[in-house]
């Protein structure tokens, strides 16, 4: 190991969308601090936050059913779908903020408007999605929503899903015009190129193999360089760990107390893809349906108008699959080296609560492309073999610890772990993730940064006008902020009439 000792102000693992966003809010924050970006991969956004390895849909509770829970006196709490749409409205605004700085050129080359829609099957699941309706349209946030259990509405929105469909069995939808696609892979690299030109050092093909606390208080990351082989050392006084699935990993390197008693399960996704122009042409929208019992919530089967490449695709999935490993290029051991004397007890009482979720991921590795197809054909009924290929996305992790609701609990949210010092975080989980990417780094700066965020307010509230604002309490300010974000963001044309139309007096 070489002794080269290279010190800055900031160190971010991993060039996801997560470093991405960190990076971007720091450098509008305190522009003269030094930042240097680790990543072993060669390019930005090659794990998670690639366009192929996730679903893009810009989550805001739009569509995603399982964002809404029905309570037992058949009451539905939309209080996930109100912080979920809030936190990406908070997104939105700071890609406009630099949209407007011309930092970023064109909004067109990461996001899109792409109509969000709910369908489902049953008379069970059709009332579940009128109650849901009507709990949501009734709130500000969710303003332009439409609901339909009629067929022939159905087959002005979703043509290809309408098509040869046998309605032996009550149907219905749910619409609203101001979703969006968004290409994380591409604003990924996009942020990234800003942050070069503003010199963050951005170091590809080098991997952390160690990091730890030293005298001063500061961190110590034993850098090793993926081509020649020889390391050195890296220091820093803050450090975060936005490795995707590699930080639980990093996280117990770092030895803070907060990081121990954590463990993680990996789960993997598949999508069924089709790029024929005439059976991409009659679908334009996300389409989420329930999900089976049994699977996890970032199972929950779409289909997807994409725009990847300047190219328009329709993805169907995710398929969940199973592999020992973190991350899409990560190690077989994974696993079995995540699992330590602080964490095996959570571990096997996970392994014990959650066997239902094991049996599925057990018959989903072994589907065939046949019984695939079966269930894309719940949505798309005369759906051909030979149009769809399948694609492998990328690996989630799930967190796993011990909360009131027991030992060897699976989280399926976004959380981050830090130093009571705020020296170091690290950001685990999976979805709605990159979606709420900005929200999650400011809550990283506001534990990690306390010191200056008073000083740093003015800004932030520049960057994010509704910053320290609930929009739920502030109606004036969601229509506002909706109607601002999606002029300079290019969404104008999909902005509902509701929101749109300017109240005379």
């Amino acid at each position: 190991m070489s002794d080269r000792q290279i010190k800055t102000d900031v160190i971010l693992i991993g060039a996801g969308i997560m470093s991405a966003t960190l990076g971007s809010l720091l450098k509008e924050l305190v522009p003269d601090w030094e930042i240097t970006v680790l990543e072993r991969r060669a390019n930005a956004g090659e794990e998670s936050s690639n366009e192929w390895n996730n679903a893009g849909t810009g989550h805001s509770s739009l569509c995603e059913l399982n964002y809404t829970v029905e309570q037992p006196d058949g009451s539905i709490d939309i209080s996930k779908a109100i912080k979920v749409n809030e936190e990406y409205q908070v997104s939105k605004q700071f890609w406009s903020y630099l949209v407007n700085s011309n930092l970023i050129r064109n909004p067109r080359d990461f996001i899109v408007p792409v109509p969000h829609m709910s369908f489902v099957q049953g008379e069970q699941d059709v009332t579940f999605l009128k109650k849901r309706f009507e709990a949501l349209s009734n709130n500000p946030l969710f303003q332009g929503m439409e609901f339909s259990d009629d067929p022939g509405k159905l087959m002005e929105w979703i043509p290809l899903m309408m098509k040869d469909r046998t309605l032996n069995k009550p149907i219905a939808a749910t619409r609203i015009e101001s979703g969006t696609d968004v290409n994380f892979g591409a604003l990924t690299r996009i942020l990234f190129t800003h942050l070069k030109s503003n010199n963050v050092d951005i170091k590809f093909k080098h991997n952390v193999d160690d990091i730890k606390r030293t005298s001063d208080g500061s961190w110590e990351l034993k850098v090793r360089n993926v081509d020649s082989g020889t390391s050195c050392r890296h220091t820093a006084k803050f450090v975060f760990i936005g490795g995707g699935g590699g930080s639980l990993h990093l996280l117990q390197k770092s030895g803070i107390p907060e990081g121990k008693g954590i463990g993680g399960f990996p789960v993997s996704g598949l999508f069924m893809v089709c790029d024929k122009p005439d059976v991409v042409a009659q679908h334009r929208a996300k389409v989420y349906g329930q999900a089976p019992v049994g699977a996890p919530p970032m199972s929950v089967p779409h289909l997807d108008t994409r725009f990847i490449e300047k190219k328009e695709s329709l993805f169907f999935g995710p398929f969940a699959g199973f592999s020992p490993k973190f991350l899409k290029f990560g190690s077989m051991f994974d696993l079995l080296t995540s699992i330590k004397t602080d964490n095996l007890v959570t571990m096997m009482a996970a392994g014990v609560k959650n066997v239902p979720l094991t049996t599925y991921l057990i018959k989903q590795v072994m589907l065939s492309k046949e019984n695939r197809m079966e269930a894309l054909q719940e949505f798309v009924p005369n759906a051909k073999s030979e149009d769809w290929e399948l694609v492998v996305a990328g690996q989630r992790v799930q967190i796993i610890k011990d909360t009131a609701a027991g030992k060897g609990t699976l989280q399926f949210g976004t959380e981050v772990i830090s130093a009571a010092d705020g020296s170091i975080a690290a950001l685990l989980g999976a979805s709605p993730g990159a979606s709420t990417a900005v929200s999650v780094m400011l809550e990283v700066i506001k534990k990690c940064f306390p010191q200056h965020i008073k000083a740093w307010e003015p800004k932030i509230i520049e960057m994010i006008p509704s910053y320290g604002v609930s929009l739920l309490k502030n109606p004036e300010l969601i229509r506002e902020n909706h109607i601002s974000t999606a002029q300079t963001l290019g969404l104008s044309e999909n902005l509902p009439l509701q929101i749109a139309r300017r109240t005379v007096s």
